[in-house]
């Protein structure tokens, strides 16, 4: 096993960073993912979910946190390891047939979304100002792609994370609408079995949103920016991680995994308190879901969403572009990377600029927009535990991760979450 060279530094003379200073030090590419994980998408499977089920499917919280998290952690250990991104890994132990066939759904997975988070995006935008929606989903489409293209992607994160922040308005309103605290609580930690296909496949949206197969590349291919941020081009450089370095992410990937489910939480909670108890149980408008922030903004709630769902959508929409971009590009040999020039990354950022301008057009079917974020994620819940099956295999192989596999632990639960993502589907299709 061969160890990173670390540069020579200067002798610490200076005083030791404080423990908090120390701990936002380890905020990185898992406070971003987590961040990026609750995106248009989610938030509407969240709030169809509590509009319709009430707080009988709220126990997921409580099961995603760790296997999201856990999930996370085994992709950012892949790219850390290999120096490779996922896709690349994935192509040493499978073959660049299988995983091209694997990146092309997820191409076509992530467009589908991108479309849907696009047209719920605009239908917002569009319920504020009273504008067509279609002229809103072209002027966002250009500003991410041309935003993606000559900014750096932590440029735009570190900027739009804040807006993130207006999410905690579901925290302070699930507060607000004085929800069934008893029935709350029995929900969260006596978990129910789904009964009919309606609450299944709600299921199968819930896991498939939180546990997305875009997050899996874009998370390991953070990891490799990461490395050429400091320095080392090459992958070799990029081979193994010190034992205080996998620290540091997985402190990152919790605190970030746990702020995606956090406001998971408080979504569904908030929306079963409010449209569901008012029996409002289909959600069919950026309005109906706006009125959920009623009890808090009053006649500002629709404000208060669009800003929200505005805000993760551009931090949500470059993460579902660029995935897809980094599995192909590490499939076909080209070269990568959101920091690298568009004329010397053609085909990757061509695949950015395809997979938008196809999420663009499939506004223009007039498919209704919040409909259409909730079946992006039941698609997703179908696609992730096939690539969990061979992360788990990658992971295991001492020689693809350099004597550095993931530990016993990891591999059982990473492995528990797509039996129980392959369950849950099966519940939608059969019981």
């Amino acid at each position: 096993m061969s160890t990173r060279n670390k540069l020579p530094g200067k002798v610490a003379e200076e005083k030791r960073p404080s423990l908090l200073r120390r701990f936002f030090r380890t905020l990185g590419p898992g406070v971003i993912t987590g961040a990026a994980d609750d995106d248009p998408s989610g938030i509407a499977t969240y709030s169809i979910a509590g509009a319709q089920l009430g707080t009988s499917l709220l126990w997921t919280s409580l099961l995603t946190w760790p296997l999201m998290g856990m999930v996370q952690m085994m992709c950012a250990r892949v790219g850390m390891v290999t120096g490779r991104g996922l896709a690349g890994a994935l192509r040493q132990k499978f073959g660049r047939r299988v995983v091209l066939v694997a990146s092309l759904f997820l191409l076509g997975a992530n467009t589908i979304n991108i479309g849907a988070d696009l047209s719920g995006m605009a239908d917002a935008a569009a319920m504020l100002t009273g504008f067509n929606s279609h002229l809103f989903v072209l002027a966002f489409g250009i500003a991410i792609s041309c935003a993606t293209i000559w900014l750096r992607y932590h440029q735009i994160a570190n900027s739009l994370k804040w807006l993130c922040l207006v999410l905690f308005a579901y925290v302070i309103t699930a507060f607000v609408a004085h929800p069934d605290w008893s029935a709350a609580i029995h929900d969260t930690f006596a978990p129910s079995w789904p009964k009919g296909h309606l609450a299944w496949q709600t299921l199968v949206a819930i896991l498939g949103t939180t546990i997305s197969p875009y997050l899996f590349f874009w998370q390991a291919s953070q990891e490799i920016e990461e490395e050429k941020a400091k320095g080392r081009r090459m992958v070799r450089q990029r081979q193994n991680a010190t034992k205080g370095e996998i620290l540091s992410r997985k402190m990152d990937v919790g605190v970030g995994a746990f702020f995606a489910v956090f406001i998971m939480y408080f979504i569904m909670l908030t929306t079963a308190s409010t449209l569901h108890r008012h029996g409002i149980t289909n959600i069919e408008t950026s309005r109906q879901a706006a009125e959920v922030l009623g009890p808090l903004a009053g006649r500002f709630a629709a404000l208060l969403y669009t800003v929200g769902i505005l805000g993760v959508g551009f931090l949500a929409i470059p993460t579902l572009t660029g995935s897809a971009a980094y599995a192909l590009a590490e499939t076909l040999s080209w070269k990568e990377g959101l920091d690298e020039k568009l004329r010397s990354a053609r085909a990757f950022y061509g695949v950015i600029i395809a997979s938008t301008t196809a999420g663009v057009a499939l506004d223009f079917a007039n498919i209704n927009p919040v409909r259409a974020l909730f079946w992006t994620a039941v698609i997703n819940g179908l696609l992730a535990p096939f690539l969990l099956v061979g992360l788990v295999i990658v992971a295991s192989n001492r020689t693809i991760m350099h004597g550095q596999p993931s530990s016993m632990l990891s591999r059982v639960l990473v492995g528990a979450t797509a039996l129980i993502m392959f369950g849950a589907a099966f519940g939608m299709f059969v019981l």
